[in-house]
């Protein structure tokens, strides 16, 4: 008896049932045509701004008049000499504290809101009566607009307000000096902390209850179970909490400026500083300020990304290494037989 293999399709025909395969180049021009409305609308609304601030900080408005005795208008192109005057006699002492306030606002207000975001989260996410009469609570100062908690807060801080009554003192909160930016944290605190809280809280309600336990059979108490498994599960969330906030605060303009007042030096940011530069119609330097903030958030983004990235990087990689070389010793399957058999 003669057994004979069937016969192969015609070369360029896919098998019956199976779906047609796309070519990568394919692929990548459908890849494309689906990105193009994203990539207009950033070009739009963030290279074309970014482009005329750089070209607007190369260029001075002219005063006084010219060669001919005649008033002077228009803008001259002056290159760097927006940026290098920002470092240079008083406008360098400005710049340096408003650099200095950007920097302190930054650093104290997200690691207090760290603080209180976590634990925001964690009395969210214990299951207790009234849970969602909780969250929306929490989450109130966060949807509140910015000015309006602005002018809140300037009320409580009056020299016959709250503040000053329940702290039984004379402080004026709103006066310049040191009293005024802590004024300013404790407003910004309250305010967008529970943002914080909100993306942990995310985070903790993908954590499975098996996890606990499991630690609490091993004899784990409360807080080595948070350091060793709630905290490095939840990270992920509170990363891009800590990042957006982070990102955010470098740019503080309104609750300080409302608050408080424009050009104060206790509260003064590089936002504040461009737009005073802007109001008295010093549109290039204004514009340099603003490039100067922009490199300033650059910075720190790729900084915290890269930090913060590395570790997943590294893990990829590992990933990929243990792929490999398990490919490699898998045994190799040998070719089909196509002809016939006795």
């Amino acid at each position: 008896m003669t057994t004979t293999a069937a016969p192969a399709p015609p070369a360029g025909r896919a098998k019956p049932g199976s779906a047609p395969k796309m070519s990568p180049q394919g692929s990548g021009k459908l890849a494309a045509l689906l990105l193009s409305p994203t990539f207009v609308v950033l070009a739009v609304v963030i290279a074309y701004p970014l482009i005329a601030a750089l070209r607007e900080s190369l260029y001075r408005k002219c005063e006084g008049v010219d060669e001919e005795g005649f008033v002077c208008e228009g803008e001259n192109f002056v290159g760097i000499k927006n940026y290098t005057a920002i470092f240079q006699g008083e406008t360098a002492d400005r710049f340096w504290n408003a650099f200095a306030n950007t920097s302190l606002f930054t650093l104290i207000s997200v690691s207090i809101e760290i603080l209180i975001g976590v634990s925001m989260a964690l009395v969210m996410h214990h299951a207790l009566r009234g849970r969602g009469l909780v969250r929306a609570s929490i989450l109130v100062p966060w949807a509140i607009p910015t000015a309006v908690s602005a002018l809140l807060w300037q009320w409580i801080f009056q020299t016959d307000g709250v503040a000053n009554a329940v702290l039984n003192q004379q402080i004026l909160w709103t006066a310049e000096g040191s009293q005024a930016f802590w004024a300013i944290v404790i407003a910004d605190t309250w305010k967008t902390a529970p943002f914080i809280g909100l993306l942990t809280l995310a985070g903790l309600q993908i954590i499975s209850n098996d996890v606990y336990e499991a630690a609490r059979v091993d004899g784990a108490n409360a807080w080595r179970t948070f350091w060793q498994i709630t905290l490095p599960l939840v990270k992920p969330a509170l990363v891009v909490a800590v990042l957006f906030r982070t990102l955010d605060v470098l740019r503080m303009f309104d609750l300080p400026y409302v608050m408080i007042g424009p050009r104060k030096t206790s509260v003064e940011t590089l936002s504040m500083l461009a737009q005073d530069e802007a109001t008295n119609l010093r549109y290039g330097p204004a514009a340099a300020y603003a490039t100067v903030l922009f490199i300033y958030v650059v910075i720190v983004a790729f900084v915290f990304v890269k930090l913060l990235g590395a570790d997943v990087i590294g893990e990829a990689r590992t990933r990929r290494k243990e792929v490999k070389q398990r490919a490699a010793r898998a045994p190799k399957l040998e070719p089909a037989m196509v002809g016939g058999t006795r």
